[in-house]
This record gives structure tokens, C-alpha cells and sequence, in this order.
């Protein structure tokens, strides 16, 4: 593309707590990046499960297109969509939703996890399909829905995916979602029949499995009326957020690994072939598909879930600690006499999270905080010396297991605006932290359009120039 002809874009970031609607523009050859519309999401009860509100999802976004048709300064050329993984929507045979699509908290899935325990080891999934066989997993979900009576022939597709859909393009599996569903064989880069038959799951209802960048059609419906959507392409870009975080990520070489920092921490580097032997299993280590038909070899560590939690009780009517007076209140704590251990299950649960700090701190014969408002910054100095110990032993586990010597690492998501606990991670990584940007999901997306574009969806050079030319953070 020339700089006469770079095209407007728009990127849907689908998100548990928040969906964003953002708009890419350009002044010259210089990028301008706009989030035209958030709005807020949760899971609602219906019926005693716990659901997505598929309509206020649509309508949120279809909200946001309009406002990106009025503020666009040029035709817009092209959509793409991202956002969490595991959950889907159950189709019709005219391709209707079925019902409000499960959320994957939902714990309809605990009885499912023990009988699929009876029937395949976690090392015999694993070795499969590489990803670990957690309960929130679609594949799980696929069989609690076989268990309620729903037609083993209905067909599915995952969210983003779906969003796609209803926008006008074919219904498909973009790879690096569907990874996450652990019915892909990683290696292969296929739907993997011996998983579908273990879990007694109908392969004929799978979507038609694409690599990341493709084209899944135009914009059609009442949009396509609107100039600005007149000729607008859809595009799958990598639809999971992470992959897309990574995406976002300009940087060559073999010597960098990454955090996408936010509600979960996600520690890992990007490698060109699945590791799926016993050690990684047993590490908790998952390979999951990363734009460029890369691998995204990562372990999900806990993060800010553990401060926003502990806010929640503490601080449950209003919050006196904005986020930055927080962290910098932190840093003039004294150091922790000990830490925490940030993966233990206690402390994934919701609810009480100053009080299991408490209870673990006691336990390892630690005095325990006092659960008072004030004392906020002594949490968040523990939370943030916690996470950047645990980064350091997870960051060592993926040298060994991939043999790469890591030099730097890059920090991406909301976490790489938290310059203190960057700091700690540096100082026990003894890694160059590379911060980017809070919002990388939205520039990744936006680099896999622009790839795509250029008939090269899948070039794991053209998504980085890209991704460098998107950015404005100084990655080193």
C-alpha cells in the first residue's frame, strides 16, 4: 500500500468486563488511533445458568459502527474482531442462535471435567492438542451441552467469529481462537478427530477452520447502506485477544519473551512448533495458536485480578485509590517480610480476596494485613513484589523448556502502565522490560487487517511492520 491509499479501519475488542469499538485513521502516513465507543459487559443469570446478553453485546457494537460511519474521514475497508476465547453460540439450521451463549464460568462444566477425567489422562489430551484440558474449554462446554439435550448436529462458532457473521461474512474457525476450544490438533494445525471422538462431540458441526487474516467477506445489512460501509471488507484477524496482544508486539529476534498484563497475566514466548510432552503438561504450560502460524507458549499466571479483588472488599462503596495514586503509594511501602504464592486456588476465587491473602500470609507464618482501606498500598506492594517473583520463576520454566536465552520482555495490556511493578519484574527477571501499549489487542488487530490487505493475512514480517508502525510506545 502506498501512503495514499492506507484504509481506514475498525477493531471490536470483545472483552468480559468491556467491549471497544476503536477506529484507525491517517494523517499522512502517521497513524491515528480513536476508541470511538466502550461499553460495559458482564454475564447475566437466565434460567439458573450464568449467560453473555448476546443482544446487548450486538447492539453495543453496532452502536459503535455508526459512530465510526459518522467520525470516519474516508470509506471504511475493513472490520475485524477479537475477544476472550472458549465461548460460542449454538446455531440453528438457519443460523440463529439457539440461546443466550453459556459463559465459561459457568459451573455446569465441573461433571463434565470428571467424566472426561474417566475417559482420557490430561497427559493423553495434551499430548493431542497441546492445550490444557481446563473445565472452561469449549470442548467442555460442547459436551455439558450434549448432557442437556442439545442436537450433537447444531452448529457452533465462537464469538468473535459469530460478530463476523452477523456482519455479513461466513461462518469460520480462525485459528488461533480455535485453539483454545482444545479440539485442534496444534501441530497440524487441523480439527483433531480422535479429541471429538473422546468427548463424544460431532465434528461435522466445527466451523470451517481459517488461518488468522482471512477474509470472511462485506459488511452486509442496513451498515452496507452507509457510505462509509459501502465496500468494507470482514476480516478474522488473530480473534483471540491475546494472540492479537502478541501481534501487537514489534519485535524480532529470538531472545524476547512477553506478559500480556491485565485481569490474568499471560508468561510466555512465541516458538514455531508446539512443545507437548510431559514436563510442559505438568508445568501448566499451553500452546496456543498466535498469528503467522506461530505458537504462543505460554502459562497463565494470575495479575491484577488479585488488586481489583482485594479493592472490592476493602473499598466495596467507593474507591479512594485511583489506580495510579495506588501504585505509587505502594512503592513507599517497605519491602514484604515474605510473598505470596499468586497461584494458589484460593486466591482465583472471587470474593474476600484481602481476607485469603490473610489466611495464606498466616499460614506461612507471616503476619497478616489490616483489612482497612488504608492499608491498600501494603496489599499492593505484596500483590506487585509477588507477581514479578512469580514472572521470574515462569519466565526461567520457558527458557528451559524452549532453550531460548531471553534477553527481553516485552509488557503489554494494562500492566505495562504499572511502571513499579515493571520495575520488580526487571529487577527479577534480570530481563530489559520493552512496555507497550495497554491497548495491543486493538493495534494487533489492526496489524493482521493491514496484512491482509496486502494479500499477505499470514506474514509474520508484514504483521510486524505493521505492528511497529501502529506503535508509538518505543518497544526496544
Amino acid at each position: 500500500m502506498t501512503s495514499s491509499s492506507l484504509p481506514n479501519l475498525v477493531a471490536v475488542d470483545l472483552g468480559a468486563e468491556s467491549c471497544r469499538v476503536s477506529l484507525l485513521e491517517w494523517r499522512g502516513t502517521t497513524p491515528h488511533i480513536e476508541l470511538i465507543h466502550r461499553f460495559s459487559n458482564s454475564p447475566v443469570t437466565v434460567d439458573g445458568g450464568l449467560h453473555w446478553d448476546l443482544s446487548r453485546i450486538l447492539s453495543g457494537i453496532e452502536d459503535g459502527l455508526l459512530r465510526c460511519a459518522e467520525k470516519s474521514s474516508a470509506p471504511i475497508a475493513a472490520i475485524g474482531v477479537d475477544g476472550w476465547a472458549v465461548d460460542y453460540v449454538r446455531l440453528t439450521e438457519n443460523d440463529l442462535p439457539i440461546a443466550q451463549p453459556f459463559c465459561y464460568r459457568d459451573l455446569r462444566t465441573e461433571a463434565i471435567e470428571a467424566e472426561l477425567d474417566r475417559r482420557s489422562s490430561r497427559e493423553q489430551l495434551f499430548a493431542l492438542c497441546g492445550v490444557q484440558p481446563l473445565r472452561i474449554n469449549t470442548m467442555h462446554q460442547l459436551m455439558a451441552d450434549a448432557s442437556a439435550g442439545v442436537a450433537s448436529t447444531a452448529r457452533w462458532v465462537n464469538l468473535p467469529e459469530y460478530v463476523l457473521a452477523r456482519l455479513g461474512g461466513r461462518i469460520v474457525a480462525e485459528f488461533t481462537n480455535a485453539t483454545h476450544t482444545g479440539l485442534v490438533d496444534i501441530a497440524t494445525r487441523v480439527w483433531c478427530p480422535e479429541v471429538f471422538g473422546l468427548c463424544g462431540l460431532n465434528l461435522e458441526a466445527a466451523p470451517e477452520l481459517v488461518p488468522t487474516g482471512t477474509q470472511t467477506g462485506a459488511v452486509q445489512g442496513s451498515l452496507r447502506n452507509l457510505p462509509a460501509f459501502k465496500e468494507t471488507r470482514l476480516i478474522a484477524p488473530a480473534c483471540h485477544d491475546t494472540a492479537s496482544a502478541v501481534a501487537g508486539i514489534p519485535m524480532g529476534g529470538d531472545d524476547w519473551a512477553y506478559i500480556s498484563s491485565g485481569t490474568w497475566s499471560l508468561v510466555g514466548a512465541l516458538i514455531d512448533e508446539p512443545i507437548k510432552n510431559a514436563t510442559a503438561c505438568t508445568a501448566g504450560f499451553t500452546n496456543l495458536g498466535a498469528a503467522g502460524d506461530r505458537i504462543c507458549f505460554h502459562k497463565n499466571v494470575n495479575g491484577m485480578w488479585l488488586l481489583r479483588q482485594t479493592l472490592n472488599q476493602l473499598c466495596p462503596d467507593e474507591n479512594p485509590w485511583p489506580m495510579a495514586e495506588l501504585v505509587a503509594a505502594a512503592e513507599l511501602v517497605d519491602k514484604p517480610e515474605g510473598l505470596l504464592e499468586v497461584d494458589d486456588p484460593e486466591l482465583w476465587a472471587a470474593g474476600n480476596m484481602a481476607s485469603r491473602i490473610n489466611n495464606q500470609l498466616r499460614g506461612s507464618g507471616l503476619r497478616p494485613i489490616e483489612e482497612h482501606p488504608a492499608s491498600m498500598p501494603v496489599f499492593a506492594s505484596l500483590i506487585f513484589h509477588s507477581l514479578a517473583q512469580r514472572y521470574a520463576i515462569v519466565l526461567s520454566n520457558v527458557e528451559d523448556l524452549t532453550g531460548k536465552r531471553l534477553k527481553r520482555l516485552a509488557v503489554v495490556g494494562g500492566g505495562s502502565l504499572n511502571q513499579f511493578l515493571n520495575r520488580l519484574t526487571a529487577e527479577t527477571t534480570g530481563l530489559e522490560i520493552c512496555r507497550g501499549v495497554a491497548e495491543s489487542s486493538t493495534a494487533g488487530n489492526f496489524a493482521v487487517q493491514l496484512a491482509s490487505l496486502e494479500d499477505e493475512p499470514n506474514s509474520p514480517e508484514r504483521i510486524a511492520h505493521w505492528a511497529g508502525a501502529l506503535s508509538t510506545s518505543g518497544y526496544c
